[in-house]
């Protein structure tokens, strides 16, 4: 099963959220930024990783949020671990996504977002996590 980690970073009552391109597996489709963990990895490390890569931050990784495990109808397995990030160092670089922007918590539901975050994208706009 593929281990795979994201980034729920905070900015008061809102989220960074990230659009893919045409281009990458699921396009124009919404998430949070993170990737897969890597053999030798962490999660935590492999989120620091992620987050320096895609958006130019140095992430102080907080608690996890949520796991999540999901089978997409192709047959690929993952599960997901979700950790909180409060406070980071750097300027948000946009590296690799269309379209990148702070959204609130209440309004994520209105998002095209992959499968496996729905769940969560509910829960975080009825308030229930976070």
């Amino acid at each position: 099963m593929k281990q795979v980690v994201a980034a729920l970073i905070l900015r008061g009552d809102e989220v960074l959220i990230c659009q893919r391109t045409k281009h990458q597996p699921m396009p124009l489709q919404w998430e949070f930024p993170g990737g897969k963990v890597e053999p030798d990895e962490s999660a935590v490390e492999a989120l620091a990783r992620e987050l320096d890569e895609e958006l130019g931050i140095k992430a102080e990784i907080g608690r996890e949020v949520a796991t999540i495990r999901h089978m997409y109808k192709n047959g690929g397995e993952l599960e997901l671990h979700f950790f909180a990030v409060d406070r980071y160092t750097g300027e948000i670089e946009n590296r690799i996504f269309k379209e990148v922007r702070w959204e609130k918590l209440a309004k994520l539901p209105q998002y095209d977002f992959l499968e496996a975050d729905l769940g969560l994208v509910r829960d975080i706009a009825a308030g229930k996590v976070l």
